[in-house]
């Protein structure tokens, strides 16, 4: 299971909110760059990037924080947070981003996120699956949709998607342990999908699993280690690293005995 730390942004500073609410925004570093490079120190490969400013905003916004971290590190960024256009995604992937997250997009410009995917490939963009009470949230999580959780991330792989990040809202920034139940259960609904193959051959296909990508909640190392039994392909962490309640030597040891 790949080990992703999250760095979230607001006002260019690295920072962490509980629930996705802006008003318990706290402020851990504001040189996410420094905070980059001590994850890479440690063994980590992998970042999660987050503009909440762009989240907000809807438009991409911390796009020279992206561009740093990847010119002075050798990070694989996967990126997101206000990406709601053909140029939003062009300035983000221009500024070293290894993959793209699109999640409000991916409810509200359906065309617009699936011809995303035809372009780059299933490698490079990931849906954003966020929810509360199994509904997905849009906007930096400041909306409710009427889209169904499951339905929703089954429809998209249907579509190609493999790579999957969802978290659940309500234990995000917590520290009370993820959402075990949701995660097994969206593993367990999407193991196989039958679809109809293209180019005109009626023969059905195969879709293996998702990739998913657990992200909220991590509290202990002992989350880490569950979320891997469960079949998790990462685990996205952000607080619980910056409130030391896990050491960058304990992920440096998960990593070297992966």
């Amino acid at each position: 299971m790949r080990i992703i730390p999250a760095i979230d942004i607001i006002e260019g500073s690295c920072v962490r909110l509980s629930k996705g609410d802006y008003a318990t925004k706290k402020v851990y570093n504001e040189d996410p760059l420094e905070v980059a490079k001590t994850f890479e120190a440690h063994g980590i490969k992998y970042l999660h990037l987050v503009d909440l400013d762009g989240a907000k905003s809807k438009h991409i916004v911390n796009y020279k924080i992206l561009e740093q971290i990847a010119a002075r590190t050798s990070l694989k960024i996967d990126f997101g947070g206000g990406l709601k256009s053909d140029e939003d995604l062009r300035i983000a992937f221009n500024s070293g981003a290894a993959q793209v997250t699109g999640g409000s997009i991916a409810v509200k410009d359906r065309t617009t996120f699936l011809n995303w995917l035809s372009r780059f490939g299933a490698e490079k963009i990931i849906l954003g699956a966020d929810a509360m009470d199994e509904k997905i949230a849009v906007a930096g999580w400041q909306e409710a949709s009427k889209e169904e959780l499951i339905p929703f991330i089954q429809g998209y792989q249907k579509e190609g998607i493999q790579y999957v990040i969802c978290t659940d809202i309500s234990k995000d920034g917590m520290l009370q342990g993820p959402s075990f139940a949701l995660y097994k259960k969206i593993l367990e609904t999407t193991a196989s999908v039958n679809i109809a193959a293209t180019s005109g051959d009626e023969a059905e296909k195969q879709l293996h699993g998702i990739k998913l990508i657990a992200s909220g909640g991590i509290a202990n190392y002992k989350d880490i280690q569950d979320l891997k039994e469960l079949g998790c392909e990462a685990a996205i962490i952000g607080k619980a690293i910056y409130e030391n309640r896990i050491s960058l030597k304990q992920l440096e040891a998960f990593i070297l005995a992966s």
